[in-house]
């Protein structure tokens, strides 16, 4: 990985705190781990730890809520800061596992994407699932959308996909010709959602089910398997190390990681500062040159290309929406994507995973 970005400035310092604080005792930040918590650990955690004086440190988790709700329980809260997914955050929220954030406290919230602020969390970043590919496989045809991905005669071999019903659901009916903006709506009732179970059984004896992000672009290097679903970060990371990866953005889904405060956290406080202090274009942007995904904040958006020296017609008029990026909330790509829907699968998603457990037996 490269070295801490120098971009700390006395007034994003200034941002931190406003009054002369105490020595707090040590912050725990949860996150995924892998690529994501390596970009994590140079872009926020040492940063703030440098800025703060705070001894600040990462641990990895799978991202679920019941070590979080063992430790609220218990009232032994030994995680301050977790990285959670969106639906997570609103069942979390529901239950009380989460401090509530006052908005005011939070920055300049103008500048956040939409959907970026929750009465329990802020977002820490956007991705995306996606498909992916390994270009070394096909010279000429290539797949495009997720009808190719469903069409094994033409891109014959094994697909990977995520375990589980969320996500896949959404790209079989996509497969099957829904237009993304109709998605949801269709998969809102008993015939849509059997679409996309019989789409998901009629591909089923070509799927290798994946559990961890690190092991599509391991499979897909490998040829162990003609295409997958992905997180983008991780193709890219891979790309970066050299991988033959490519990226179909067409239909990928987009979601957002938000950072949460543990009810019962001892350093409340800091815990808050941590969260404006990740949240700023600054470290957002350094977060994103060191893995491919997309800044909640406007700022860095709009400053991302530049810094990964994208060719553009004006090195001062950056228009996403036509350059090249494999940014998740690049205006492009997210013109082209669906917005995950967390209440959809919060209301109904126990019921559905256990239907398509069922179907798959």
């Amino acid at each position: 990985m490269k070295s801490v970005h120098p971009f700390l400035s006395s007034a994003l310092s200034a941002l931190l705190f406003t009054a002369a604080h105490a020595q707090a005792s040590e912050l725990v930040v949860a996150n995924f781990g892998g690529a994501n918590g390596k970009a994590q650990e140079v872009a926020f955690l040492k940063p703030f730890a440098k800025a703060s004086k705070t001894v600040t440190r990462g641990v990895e988790y799978d991202g679920s809520l019941a070590p979080v709700r063992k430790m609220v329980l218990a009232r032994k809260t030994q995680w301050d800061v977790v990285e959670v997914e969106s639906s997570e955050l609103t069942i979390g929220c529901t239950e009380g596992l989460f401090e509530q954030l006052d908005k005011r406290q939070l920055g300049n919230t103008a500048m956040a994407l939409p959907g970026s602020i929750h009465n329990c969390g802020v977002g820490a970043f956007v991705w995306s699932t996606v498909m992916a590919y390994n270009s070394a496989t096909y010279t000429t045809d290539k797949p495009r959308n997720w009808a190719d991905f469903w069409d094994v005669e033409k891109f014959p071999g094994k697909r990977a996909m995520r375990k589980g019903a969320r996500y896949n659901l959404e790209f079989a009916l996509m497969a099957d010709g829904v237009h993304r903006r109709d998605v949801y709506q269709v998969l809102s009732t008993e015939s849509g959602l059997q679409r996309a179970l019989n789409k998901i059984k009629q591909l089923a004896p070509h799927i290798v089910w994946w559990e961890s992000g690190s092991q599509p672009p391991k499979m897909l290097a490998a040829n162990e398997v003609v295409m997958s679903t992905a997180y983008n970060g991780r193709i890219s990371a891979a790309v970066d190390d050299g991988a033959t990866l490519e990226t179909v953005w067409t239909d990928a889904i987009y979601d957002m990681d938000y950072w949460a405060v543990v009810k019962g956290s001892p350093n409340v406080a800091q815990a808050k500062a941590f969260i404006r202090f990740a949240t700023t274009d600054t470290a957002q942007l350094a977060f994103s040159k060191e893995i491919a995904y997309g800044p909640t904040h406007f700022n860095a958006i709009l400053e991302y290309d530049k810094v990964r020296k994208r060719p553009v017609a004006d090195e001062h008029l950056i228009d996403l929406s036509m350059a090249p990026s494999d940014l998740p909330s690049a205006p492009g790509n997210l013109l082209r994507s669906l917005g995950f829907d967390p209440t959809f699968w919060v209301t109904k998603g126990a019921r559905i995973e256990t239907q398509m457990a069922q179907m798959l037996q």
